[in-house]
């Protein structure tokens, strides 16, 4: 095999297929296809609550602090359960387990905002 004429004949095929890109065509087709498709989750049990929790409005001092109070700043620790010094099993922090954790946090930022702003 000559290494000379291998390199150069690739080079020149190389060069030939820059000009198109498969990959590309592929990309695009499979965007359309996609996009005809509406891809929504068939199951979400919880998004009319999630919803509900992002469009409570805070307009009232008592509301924002109940809010505050009720809602815990961080992520309860995790705990480990023990017998005669045996690990029985871990309970792990509550915010890997609260699906609504994220829109939790986010009430209650938005009411600390209402404190510090208004009040």
């Amino acid at each position: 095999m000559n290494i000379a004429y291998y390199t150069m004949s690739h080079l020149a095929f190389a060069n030939w297929i820059r000009s198109y890109n498969p990959y590309h065509s592929i990309r695009t087709r499979f965007a359309q296809i996609l996009s005809g498709l509406n891809f929504k989750p068939q199951f979400a049990p919880l998004q009319p609550l999630r919803q509900w929790l992002n469009h409570i409005e805070v307009k009232n001092p008592q509301l924002a602090q109940l809010l505050c109070h009720l809602i815990p700043a961080q992520c309860p620790f995790a705990r480990q359960i023990q017998f005669q010094g045996k690990l029985l099993f871990e309970i792990p922090p509550m915010c890997k387990l609260n699906p609504l954790y994220e829109e939790l946090m986010y009430l209650r930022f938005r009411a600390m905002c209402y404190l510090a702003d208004e009040c």
